[in-house]
């Protein structure tokens, strides 16, 4: 296990079923128990470690859309600009992508930005994409310099009193 400056992580097995897995996810989001998540998956194209900055209303493994009234896109939450940033300190190399691939990875990260609430504290969500072949120690770096920009981003969480 590994924590981030000021933060805690909650590694959830993506064994699961998308659906079951978006659900799962949205309901530790909604419930507070968290207050980001990082997706990671694979990407098809190859070169750099991709940010996904958005996610198309789509259905899993089929045409049309997912929800016929939701959004068609759905922005990340998370903080792209500073995870970029912190990529070219780190030495790994990572571009933001607009382009939603068709897979499991989109359709939850869809699932999780469509399914919570509207409110001002909204949760840093984010998909970071790795090409095959990209070399262990570049993977580790990449998801802990991501989880780290995110960190830096998170309201304190507010003192605990005891009775």
């Amino acid at each position: 296990p590994w924590n981030p400056p000021g933060a805690r992580t909650l590694a959830t097995p993506g064994d699961a079923a998308a659906e079951t897995l978006a659900d799962t996810l949205t309901n530790l989001l909604s419930g507070g128990e968290c207050s980001a998540l990082l997706l990671v998956g694979r990407t098809v194209h190859a070169g750099p470690v991709r940010v996904q900055m958005r996610a198309e209303n789509r259905r899993l493994g089929e045409a049309g859309r997912l929800d016929s009234t939701s959004p068609s896109i759905a922005r990340v939450t998370a903080p792209v600009a500073d995870m970029l940033r912190d990529f070219t300190a780190a030495g790994v190399p990572a571009i933001a992508a607009s382009d939603a691939e068709d897979d499991a990875g989109s359709y939850i990260l869809y699932r999780v930005l469509a399914d919570l609430p509207d409110n001002l504290e909204s949760p840093s969500i984010g998909l970071l994409r790795i090409p095959d072949g990209t070399s262990e120690t570049i993977v580790r770096t990449a998801v802990k310099t991501a989880a780290s920009a995110m960190a830096r981003r998170l309201a304190p969480l507010p003192r605990s009193v005891v009775a």
